[in-house]
């Protein structure tokens, strides 16, 4: 009983310790922005807008490299259709079904997506921009030509003819276009479709010179390292930043700082498999080019507090009069692992379900198994809790016995402590002495807590990172099973039943009425760090703590008729 105590004692311990860490980091002064050195620059792979301001027009390479920040003066010629310095461009908007669509005729950069069925953390009559651009946040989307005289993504495009709207269309096709220097003209198309959160975007180039081009499209997300998730007690937050996946080193997660340093770890030779993006809690833009297609993806910090992660893929040649075009889609949307699976293969890995998801995957297909049932994220908890405890019975049963044991010979405990109060090696020889007789384990109540904690964290990671409970509600008061109930009246009956819970435990042999004490109210003090905790975990523990309870009820009656019988044999 010492043990299973101490165990508890170590997990509510290292719970405290990560609330206060996540609370220092919470509450720690924004970090400034960085300084953009020369090297920076020299490694960065796209123009930034201070650059094109500066050079009057942006960068255009001719090797086929995507053109460096601030390398105006050594690049080739500039593209034709680039916007003069400080020139801005119209910005539309494409209405679907699903979404809000702003693009900037400057560069056809997705500028905003706003999710009409995801709304936003902080006022939830706003949608949520899974991309933006505002006065202090961007995550955009850009593409573009490599090559001399082609557009890129600071270059002025015309702006979009025709209806906007999908209406009760399926699909909806946004065309832009420049001319080209050497003759003819690039089509940036954006392709739309009911339904879905993936927007094809195409470059499309028809050569109207006298010799053959050979131009590269690049594809890229620019976002700040600002966190969009929520900070959970544990210290372990959602994952967000650039993102990729090939067959050779699987799922990527790339940290700014590796960024920063120059080292993203990302494979440096042209490929065709993959995917490449950016991911943030809940949320995911992700490029998925499709398979066979030559590419080369890259991750660089470009200026002050900005990265990109994107990739490159080449035309090939384009003879004279002839057209051509390179697609790749872009998926915008939220992390609904149907919609990831359909959309790409392994796309769903980017639901961080943290070190056992193993575990959590097959634990979220059952709770959306329930959910289906019974149509509520709150009820489908409580099933899912009633089937863990059915699975963990016969472990929690014999506990349950070694306790109730352990509570029956009480007596004669305090009989052996006072016979042998001066004598610790004499008083531990005739405890084990009498666990031996009543057959009693004093560590069988540890196994099912141990065998239980990777289920509780990978619970935890799917109510965290489940798109889909977000925003859930439960009943009354409950309106987000992701976040802390409102209200603590969760944390309080978890407090309440976890104090019920300690006290049908027997007390440790040996303790002292004052550390009895302690760890008879430590659940309840405890209690306290769950008013942090995502309703839905505590909705969990708590319903567990109530079928524990009534379990441990009916062993400790089972017990005391056993031990009655046995007494009546005895004297007969």
């Amino acid at each position: 009983m010492d043990f299973q105590r101490l165990v508890l004692f170590v997990i509510f311990a290292m719970s405290g310790v990560f609330l206060f860490q996540a609370w220092q980091k919470e509450n720690a002064p924004p970090k400034p922005p960085a300084a953009v050195t020369a090297a920076a620059d020299k490694k960065a792979d796209v123009p930034t807008t201070t650059s094109a301001t500066n050079a009057g027009t942006p960068p255009a390479a001719a090797n086929g490299s995507v053109p460096a920040a601030g390398s105006a003066a050594a690049s080739a010629s500039a593209p034709v259709a680039a916007a003069a310095g400080g020139t801005t461009g119209d910005v539309v908007t494409v209405s679907t079904d699903l979404f809000d669509v702003k693009i900037n005729t400057l560069g056809g950069v997705i500028e905003e997506v706003a999710l009409k069925e995801h709304r936003d953390a902080a006022d939830k009559s706003k949608p949520y921009l899974v991309l933006l651009k505002s006065g202090n946040r961007k995550h955009i989307a850009q593409s573009g030509l490599l090559g001399t005289g082609m557009p890129n993504h600071l270059s002025l495009y015309s702006k979009p003819a025709g209806d906007l709207t999908l209406g009760s269309n399926n699909q909806l096709e946004v065309r832009l276009s420049t001319p080209l220097s050497g003759g003819g003209k690039s089509d940036l198309i954006y392709t739309f479709k009911r339904g879905s959160y993936v927007i094809d975007v195409t470059h499309e180039v028809t050569n109207g010179g006298t010799a053959a081009i050979s131009p590269t499209a690049y594809f890229q997300v620019q976002r700040d390292s600002v966190s969009t998730g929520i900070n959970n007690p544990m210290g372990a937050s959602a994952f967000h930043g650039p993102v990729l996946y090939t067959d050779e080193k699987k799922y990527q997660k790339i940290d700014f700082k590796d960024v920063e340093k120059g080292k993203p770890g990302i494979p440096t030779t042209r490929l065709t498999d993959g995917w490449i993006g950016m991911v943030e809690h809940y949320f995911v833009d992700v490029w998925l080019p499709k398979a066979g297609m030559p590419r080369e993806y890259f991750v660089n910090k470009v200026e002050g507090d900005a990265y990109t992660a994107g990739l490159k893929t080449p035309f090939g040649d384009i003879a004279a009069g002839a057209s051509a075009r390179v697609s790749v889609p872009l998926f915008a949307g939220p992390q609904e692992q149907d919609l990831l699976k359909a959309a790409a293969p392994e796309l769903d890995r980017v639901v961080d379900y943290g070190v056992f998801a193993f575990i959590a995957a097959p634990m979220f297909w059952l709770l959306r198994w329930f959910h289906g049932l019974v149509a509520n994220w709150g009820w489908a908890i409580v099933l899912l809790t009633v089937l863990i405890k059915a699975v963990f019975y016969p472990l929690n049963a014999a506990a349950g016995r070694s306790m109730g044991k352990m509570k029956l010979v009480g007596p004669k405990m305090k009989e052996l402590q006072t016979r042998y109060a001066d004598d610790r090696v004499k008083l531990n020889q005739a405890m084990m002495e009498l666990y031996k007789k009543e057959k009693i384990n004093p560590l069988g109540g540890c196994l099912p807590i141990l065998i239980q904690i990777p289920v509780f964290i990978a619970l935890y990671w799917v109510l965290s990172a489940a798109v889909e409970l977000r925003h859930a509600p439960w009943i009354g008061w409950i309106k987000d099973l992701s976040a802390a109930d409102p209200l603590y009246i969760l944390p309080v009956l978890y407090g309440i039943t976890a104090f019920a819970q300690s006290k049908m435990q027997p007390p440790a042999p040996g303790m002292d009425p004052l550390q009895q004490k302690v760890l008879q109210y430590m659940p309840v003090a405890f209690a306290a760090m769950f008013i942090f905790f995502p309703a839905g975990l505590v909705l969990y523990w708590t319903v567990s703590n109530i079928l524990q309870i009534a379990q441990q009820w009916q062993i400790n009656r089972m017990l005391e008729k056993e031990s009655a019988a046995a007494t009546a044999a005895a004297k007969r």
